[in-house]
């Protein structure tokens, strides 16, 4: 959020957001570009954060790969701990797993490592970006299987389908787009590409 005296407006860091430059097979927003800038991610951190300061939260997890890099920045940020949510296969620990279909149309699994936090442990869920939803739902399964409560989720952007629009029914979710930017996320095309075409 921005404060007075403070020249950058609301969500200023979205706008450095790169465009799919590789095809149908990769996501058409790469969120982490603005990672590379130390103002954007602490002022995306603080904006995702502020939404939740009277709400209890006993610790965070992000979602594999890129809610790792948020989840832990917001982790250290609240001085709280932090759990991986993780695609299949790569916990070498006992796991819980939840079955889903992604923004890619393919079926996926994530897993959490067994008793990871105490019964009713207050989770925010982090990840980068929310498509379709249906990462962002088997995630928030994760944690309800495990006895946590879902405190809030957390994202970058999210489109407004189906599945998040009940996710953001159910669940206190916050995301750094500001209202007026809301309708070109869901067009799956932000007018700041422009500058990357030069």
């Amino acid at each position: 959020m921005t404060t007075a005296g403070d020249s950058k407006p609301d969500g200023w860091y979205l706008d450095l957001m790169a465009p799919n430059t590789r095809g149908p097979d990769y996501a058409w927003l790469d969120p982490s570009s603005l990672y590379l800038n130390a103002q954007a991610l602490s002022d995306c951190v603080s904006d995702l954060v502020k939404p939740f300061d009277s709400v209890q939260i006993d610790m965070v997890a992000g979602i594999d790969a890129m809610g790792f890099i948020l989840g832990g920045a917001i982790a250290n940020h609240l001085k709280k701990g932090f759990i991986a949510i993780r695609k299949k296969g790569h916990l070498c620990v006992e796991t819980e797993a939840v079955d889903f279909v992604d923004y890619s149309k393919h079926s996926k699994t994530l897993e959490i490592r067994k008793n990871p936090f105490p019964t009713d442990t207050r989770v925010l869920i982090v990840d980068q970006w929310i498509e379709t939803g249906g990462t962002m739902a088997a995630a928030t399964q994760l944690i309800e299987k495990m006895n946590g409560i879902v405190a809030g989720i957390a994202v970058v952007a999210m489109e407004e389908q189906e599945i998040a629009l009940k996710l953001k029914q159910k669940y206190t979710l916050v995301t750094g787009v500001p209202c007026h930017l809301q309708p070109q996320i869901n067009s799956q095309y932000l007018n700041s590409f422009k500058q990357f075409d030069k």
